[in-house]
Order: structure tokens, then C-alpha cells, then sequence
């Protein structure tokens, strides 16, 4: 180490010491007795020594002259971080003397350094770089000072070490001081944008230009929503074309440049005349920053034609009222929007081609403006010169300054189109997609409207379903289904004619309203003329179908003086027609209604029977019809209410089904039957089938044959001892569950019958892929015969099916010998009714066994 005070800063070369001992034994070799020859080789050498040692003394100094004209701290350091050498302006720059600093640690000039402070140092020296770092020195009487050091390798005697040159940063923090002062107080806008136009800063004057407050936006105010931005002919500017964006492409600057900015939310229009400034970092050559400087100019721009088309592009004008002059000003786009050919002169020309209410809001919000100085933003309806309508939106305010309110100023913007297009949503909301009828909201409405006028208190509602559209829907598609609701619209249409309004409630459901004081009977002759209207079957390519209307009919007041209680009516009075025998039409009354409550007061008993034990199975006999002898019995539910009495099946089955507790109460039959097959077993009656009735509510999945599984294994039965009766309703439900459900149950040796075949559905396609057994002739035609040529056709047909598909069949309802008789002759060899019994207990039924 270099000692206390010494400088180490020498020209390239050997040591001054080893220069000074050279030349002394130089001259003493001088002295001695030597040859000549080499006396003057000595001579020259000592001559050249000496000249080169002069030389190196004034390199020496030039060096050290070097090293204190250094206007900036300079440090030597050993690679440990010892102070080697400190020049003049290092001395000065920390107040202490060569002697205090030199063989001193780094750390005496910066406190804060920390304990491996110098590996990133070599790391970045060794790649051959310097290493550059802020850093806050510390002087000789403790004050602080920031630095900016910047660090290089050198090698002395054999060794590296560092040079450090500490630039004092002081006088830049206080020039950027003064930079903050004057981006704050000059009256032009600076901002400050990334290369995603991301905005970094912006000075308070850009935030009072753009009239921002304390909102700053993210990003440059381009193809925003809340901006529209053009350039000085009135264009619209994308973010290509947007000065900054220009600066960055092409690296330079972007002088003066006339953009105009509109403000959506405070309906402003703002001119600035900006200059875009590219910001280099160092060993780049693309900006990395773009500042932008702008003017306000909007006033400038008032008059201008320029001003004019940048606001056509938007479809907004400007306006000013000089009450004191009495003159009203409009720019060229104003005076396009509100139709004037002219430049109007005073305000009343305004208010003429406004309507009556716009115009009284006018008046009224000047007078505000007035007298409260507060501003006002209107929505208001005229008419042009040459007779087209329009909407506007006004906003008006005074302006700043004013304390006269001499001035109102603002915009008019043309929003006739967004008008047009919320009056278009409103007609889609209440317009149905699929038919372009009315839909439920709009039809509720306009009845709304109606009932609450007492001169249209006559009013009445039809109540319409279509019959048979899940038929349609679910064998044909959607497609269909959709077919046929616009066909049945067009039907009704052309039905009602002008006498009524019509409506889709939904699915296949209508809504007819119409007026009946002048014609009472109306109602009643429209639901007559949409009963006729769908007489014609609907055709579908190929297939026919005949589908038909069940009406409800209800009148207000007598039957209803709200919409929903009237239209509740006609609904029940519809699903009255539909229960008796569907294609016409009925009327509502108050036999219907309290018809109504016993539904719901037996739906409510409903739920509650089975845990009150009200339920009981009477069992009736299947006989062979030549010999009468007893092959099976079918489950029949019984049900006992407390307060209701005796309830037929055909009363309470239908609402279980509806209300989804037929589930339920099917369980418990199946359980009880097999219960029941158990004891007969057990008493020596041998096996009994027991034929048991199935709703389509109980297939679900797997549910209905894991069921039927646990059941008989409950009581020990084999799959004979069952037999399940499905009405046609099932065959479309859901055709591949189906199919699973009925192999899994003929899996088990459950006998499977199709219930009551040809009252309902009738899908041969579906029968003949199914695993059933046989079919049961429906006792509603069982009653007909053989007197009656249908019920005979159609007996003839069901069996003629069940031959041809090689199922049994099961007559039930047979009540004379004749009908015995006929079925015998038609080949039906099983039956039930009451010719031979009707349904039985099951002590009853084991006497008939014995």
C-alpha cells in the first residue's frame, strides 16, 4: 500500500527509486579505472538515463496536474476498498485533508455503503463495463452530499484497482426543482406518455385544458369511449395519426399540430394546438418518452369552419344567447341539426320548431341558468322546415367569468338516431322473436291500460292453448314446433281480424283481448271463429296433424278488475274446456272457481294422505272370458279423506300427477301390492299377478326399475308376480330412457302393458321398438260395442295391432254379456269389469281364490 500522503500517480515506467539508484551506480562506475571504450558507452548510457528520467519527471507532473483538474471527486481504490489516492476536488468535496482520507476504507467517505457493497463492482468491471450508482457521501463535518459515481479498473504495480469519480448531484435535484415549478406554473399543458400511450404525468395546467379536475385518464385520449378526437379538418383520428404516436414512430418533432377533443360525459368540445417532443435514452434510436405540449385554442376556434365540421363528424353543435344583445349564435352543424336555413337571429327562433313541452323546458332552464347560474342538460323534440322530426340533447351553462350571466353557452347534439333505436328496443321488448306478435309484458300492459279506464270496463280476454302441440313438438322437432306456432299465429290473426289484440303468453299459449260493450257476444263469436280457423290439419311435408284450440273466456269487471285475476280466469275457464273435451270454447263462471279451490284443497288433502294412512288397495279380477276363471287381479288405489269424504280416482290421480305426488303415493302401491302378493303366498293362494298402474311422472332415470328391484326383493317375489300398466304418454317422453327402463324391467320377468291403447298418443313407431307384452283395450270403448260402428273399428284395429306384434291383450270395463260375447269373437281371451266383479278387498279377493 502506498504510504500516508504519497501520490501514486506515475508515468508509465520503472519506479522513481529504481531510476535514482541506476544513475548513482552509473556515476560510480564513472570513477573507476575503466577502458575507454566502455567509459563512453557509460557516458552515453548515464546521458540517456538522465534524459529519460527528466522526461518521466515531467510526465509525473503532467499526470499529477491531470488528476487535481479533475473538476469532480476522484478516489483510487485497492480492490479491498482502500482509499489509494484522492485528488484536489475530492479533498475540497469532503472537507478533510489527504492525510485523514488516504489508507482509509471506502466506507469514511459513504457510511451507508453495505458490507458487500464492492461485489457487484468487480462483477460489472470484469465484463468489462462501468459500473455506475447514486449514492449519498458524507464530508469531514458530517453533512451529506448526493452523488453520482461512476467506477473503472485500472492495474498499479501488478495489482487492479479502482477509479471512482463521484459527480455532485446536488445542483441537478435543484434544477429539477425548478423544473417542477415551472411545469406547474406555465398556463400550457404537459404530458408525458410511454410507448403503450400510457400517460405518466401531466401538469396541472393539462388537467385544467382538458377540464379533468382530479381525473386523469389512463391512456391517450384516442379511440376511447369517453373521447372523440379529430384533427383541424374536422376528420376522425385513429391512433396512428395521433401526434404522439407519429413523435415515437418516427423519432422526431412533431410541430404544432390542431387536434380537436370531445368530451362524451360533459358534452364539450375542446381545441389544443400541441407539440410532440421524443425522449431518447442513451445508446437508442427510438424514443422511449414523447412529451406533449398544448394550447388551449377553443376560442379561437369558434368561428372557424374547421370548428364546424369536427362537430358534424359527431353530430353536435354550438350555441351561445347574448342576453344583453339579445342575439343567439349557432354553429353551421347547429343550425343543420335543427333544419335552419338560416342563421337564426333570436332565441324564439329556436323555441318555434320545438314542441310545445320541450319548449316550456327550455324557457324554464334558461331561467335557472339565470338565476341560479346552474347548468342544464335536455332532451328535447322538434320539427325542421321540411317536416321531419328530431331529438336533441342541450347542454347549456354560463360562461366562466360571467357574473352577469350575460351568456349561456353550450352544445346541441343530434340523437335522433339513438331515440329511434331505444324506440326500436321498446317495440323488441314487447314483441315476441319467433310469431312478431305482442308478448306477455306488452299484452299485461295494454290490459293494464285498459281496465284501468272506466270506459273501456267492458273489456274481454280469450284464453288460448293449442291442442296437441307437444305432439307436434316432440315427434317432429322444434323446427316444427316453431312452424306451427307462426302458423296458428296467422290463423288466429286472420280469425280475429281488427276486433281484437293478439298476444303469445308463452310455449303454445295465446292471449286474445277485445272490447264487448257494443257487442257482447263478441267474445264468444271470435273464440267460435279461432275454433273454425283450425278445423284445416297442419301439414308437415308429408304428415298431417291435427291440432286444435281449447279457449277460456273471461269478461271484466264481472270476472276480474285486475289483469292477472282476469287473465287467471280465463286460463281456468281453458283448462276447463281442455279436461272435457278440448277443440271449443268456455266460458268462465263461478262454478268454475269454486271448482277451482276443491283442486287446490284436494292437492292440499293430497299431500298429507299418505302420512295420515288414507290410502287403501281394492284389488279387481282379470278373468279368462270364455271360462271366467281368475288369472290376475289389477291394484286399484282407493282414497278416504277425513273431511272430504270418498274420492274417486279419477278426481285425485290427475292432480298427484300434476302436483308430482304421484310419485310418491306410485311407491307406496308397488310396495303395498307386493306386501299384499306375500301374504296370498304365505296363505297358500299360490302366486297372484298383480297388474299395477304406472304414471309417466315415475320414470326418472333408473329410479323406476331399482325400485321395482328392491320391492321384490323386499317381499321375496320373482318378476311374474308384477305386471305395470303405462298409459301411451310414456311412449314419447323420452324414447332411449324408455327403451333402457322397460329392457331392465322384462330383465326382472315384469310383465309390461300398455294401458288404455288407442285413447291417447298412438305411436306405432315407438310400440314396436318397445319390449312389451301385451295391450289393454281402454274401457271407453269397451262401452260402444257392439252397437257402435267406431268403438267396433277401433277394437277391430288394437286388435289387429296386438296380433300382428304377437302381444296379449286385456279388455277392461266389460259390464254386459254382450260386449263379453264380441270380445270373445274377436279373439281378446283376457278381461275385467263389473260383469264379473268389481274391485275387491283382499280378504275378499282370498275368498275368491278358495
Amino acid at each position: 500500500m502506498t504510504g500516508t500522503g504519497q501520490r501514486i500517480v506515475h508515468a508509465e515506467g520503472e519506479h522513481p527509486a529504481a531510476h535514482v539508484d541506476a544513475l548513482a551506480g552509473l556515476d560510480q562506475a564513472l570513477h573507476q579505472p575503466l577502458p575507454l571504450a566502455l567509459q563512453q558507452v557509460l557516458v552515453a548510457a548515464r546521458a540517456a538515463l538522465s534524459e529519460a528520467m527528466t522526461e518521466r519527471h515531467a510526465a509525473q507532473r503532467r499526470y499529477e496536474a491531470l488528476f487535481d483538474a479533475v473538476p469532480d471527486p476522484v478516489s483510487i481504490l485497492s480492490a479491498t476498498g482502500v482509499v489509494l489516492d484522492l485528488n484536489k476536488a475530492g479533498i475540497e468535496a469532503y472537507g478533510r485533508t489527504r492525510e485523514e482520507i488516504v489508507g482509509q476504507p471506502i466506507e469514511l467517505l459513504n457510511p451507508d455503503l453495505p458490507a458487500d457493497h464492492l461485489e457487484p463492482v468487480w462483477e460489472t468491471l470484469h465484463r468489462g463495463e462501468t459500473y455506475v450508482v447514486e449514492v449519498t457521501n458524507m464530508r469531514g463535518d458530517g453533512s451529506r452530499f448526493p452523488v453520482e459515481v461512476h467506477s473503472a479498473v485500472f492495474e498499479h504495480d501488478g495489482q487492479q484497482c479502482i477509479v471512482a469519480v463521484a459527480r455532485d448531484l446536488s445542483r441537478r435535484w435543484q434544477a429539477e426543482t425548478r423544473y417542477r415549478l415551472l411545469l406547474e406554473s406555465i398556463d400550457k399543458g404537459v404530458m408525458l406518455f410511454d410507448r403503450s400511450f400510457n400517460i405518466l404525468s401531466a401538469n396541472p395546467a393539462a388537467h385544467r385544458i382538458l377540464q379533468l379536475t382530479n381525473h386523469l385518464p389512463a391512456r391517450a385520449p384516442v379511440d376511447a369511449d369517453e373521447w372523440i378526437t379529430v384533427d383541424e379538418r374536422g376528420r376522425r383520428l385513429g391512433m396512428e395519426q395521433w401526434p404522439v404516436a407519429r413523435a415515437f414512430r418516427d423519432g422526431r418533432i412533431i410541430p404544432s399540430t390542431i387536434v380537436g377533443l370531445y368530451h362524451r360525459p360533459h358534452g364539450r368540445m375542446i381545441w389544443i394546438s400541441m407539440t410532440t417532443v421524443p425522449v431518447f435514452s442513451s445508446n437508442c434510436d427510438l424514443p422511449d418518452h414523447v412529451f406533449s405540449l398544448f394550447s388551449d385554442i377553443t376560442e379561437l376556434k369558434r368561428d372557424h369552419a374547421l370548428f364546424d365540421r369536427a362537430q358534424a363528424l359527431a353530430h353536435i353543435g354550438g350555441w351561445e344567447w347574448d342576453r344583453g344583445q339579445k342575439r343567439l349564435y349557432l354553429t353551421g352543424e347547429a343550425q343543420r341539426i335543427l333544419g335552419q336555413a338560416q342563421p337564426p337571429e333570436d332565441l324564439d327562433t329556436l323555441l318555434g320548431c320545438l314542441n310545445l313541452g320541450s319548449r316550456q323546458l327550455l324557457r324554464e332552464a334558461m331561467d335557472r341558468v339565470v338565476e341560479q347560474r346552474a347548468g342544464f342538460e335536455l332532451e328535447l323534440q322538434g320539427q325542421r322546415a321540411n317536416g321531419h322530426s328530431f331529438w336533441i340533447r342541450m347542454i347549456g351553462e354560463v360562461e366562466p367569468g360571467d357574473l352577469a350571466s350575460s351568456r349561456i353557452a353550450g352544445t346541441l347534439q343530434d340523437i335522433t338516431e339513438s331515440k329511434q333505436a331505444e324506440e326500436t328496443l321498446k317495440n323488441q321488448a314487447r314483441t315476441d322473436p319467433l310469431t312478431g306478435i305482442m308478448n306477455r309484458d306488452a299484452a299485461l300492459t295494454d290490459l293494464e291500460a285498459r281496465l284501468s279506464n272506466p270506459s273501456h270496463a267492458g273489456v274481454a280476454v280469450l284464453y288460448i292453448d293449442l291442442d296437441r302441440f307437444k305432439t307436434v313438438n316432440d315427434v317432429l322437432g322444434h323446427n316444427a314446433g316453431d312452424q306451427l306456432l307462426i302458423e296458428a299465429t296467422r290463423r288466429i290473426s286472420q280469425a280475429i281480424g281488427t276486433e281484437g289484440l293478439l298476444a303469445r303468453f308463452g310455449g303454445d299459449e295465446f292471449v286474445v283481448t277485445c272490447d264487448a260493450r257494443d257487442l257482447p257476444q263478441r267474445p264468444e263469436q271470435l273464440a267460435q271463429a279461432i275454433t273454425d280457423a283450425f278445423v284445416p290439419p297442419f301439414q308437415f311435408g308429408k304428415d298431417e296433424f291435427a291440432v286444435t284450440t281449447s279457449i277460456g273466456i273471461a269478461r271484466a269487471p264481472q270476472h276480474g278488475q285486475r289483469p292477472q285475476q282476469l287473465i287467471q280466469n280465463a286460463d281456468l275457464a281453458m283448462y276447463e274446456c281442455k279436461r272435457r273435451d278440448r277443440n271449443g270454447w268456455q266460458a268462465f263462471s263461478p262454478e268454475l272457481a269454486r271448482r277451482q279451490r276443491d283442486r287446490l284443497q284436494i292437492e292440499r288433502r293430497l299431500r298429507k294422505a299418505l302420512e295420515r294412512d288414507e290410502f287403501r288397495l281394492v284389488y279387481q279380477p282379470q278373468v279368462d272370458l270364455r271360462s271366467g276363471e281368475l288369472v290376475a287381479c289389477e291394484a286399484l288405489i282407493r282414497w278416504h279423506d277425513r273431511q272430504l269424504g270418498e274420492l274417486r280416482p279419477d278426481i285425485f290421480i290427475s292432480h298427484a300427477e300434476n302436483t308430482g305426488d304421484i310419485v310418491r303415493i306410485g311407491d307406496w302401491v308397488l310396495h303395498q301390492a307386493c306386501q299384499q302378493i306375500r301374504e296370498w303366498r304365505d296363505q297358500g293362494l299360490g302366486l297372484v299377478r298383480v297388474a299395477i298402474n304406472v304414471s309417466y311422472r315415475q320414470f326418472s332415470g333408473d329410479r323406476l326399475a331399482h325400485q321395482v328391484q328392491s320391492a321384490l326383493q323386499a317381499f321375496d317375489l320373482p318378476g311374474s308376480a308384477l305386471e305395470l300398466e303405462f298409459t301411451e304418454r310414456v311412449l314419447i317422453e323420452d324414447a332411449p330412457a324408455t327403451l333402457r327402463t322397460f329392457a331392465e324391467l322384462r330383465g326382472m320377468g315384469v310383465i309390461l302393458t300398455i294401458d288404455d291403447f288407442g285413447e291417447g298418443y298412438s305411436a306405432l313407431n315407438y310400440l314396436r321398438n318397445l319390449p312389451i307384452h301385451g295391450l289393454k283395450l281402454s274401457q271407453l270403448f269397451i262401452g260402444g260395442v257392439p252397437r257402435n260402428r267406431s268403438d267396433v273399428a277401433v277394437c277391430e284395429a288394437v286388435c289387429g295391432i296386438a296380433r300382428s306384434l304377437g302381444l296379449g291383450l286385456v279388455a277392461e270395463g266389460i259390464e254386459s254379456e254382450a260386449q263379453r260375447q264380441f270380445l270373445l269373437e274377436l279373439g281378446v281371451p283376457v278381461g275385467q269389469g263389473f260383469l264379473f266383479s268389481p274391485g275387491l278387498s283382499p280378504g275378499e279377493l282370498a275368498l275368491r281364490l278358495r
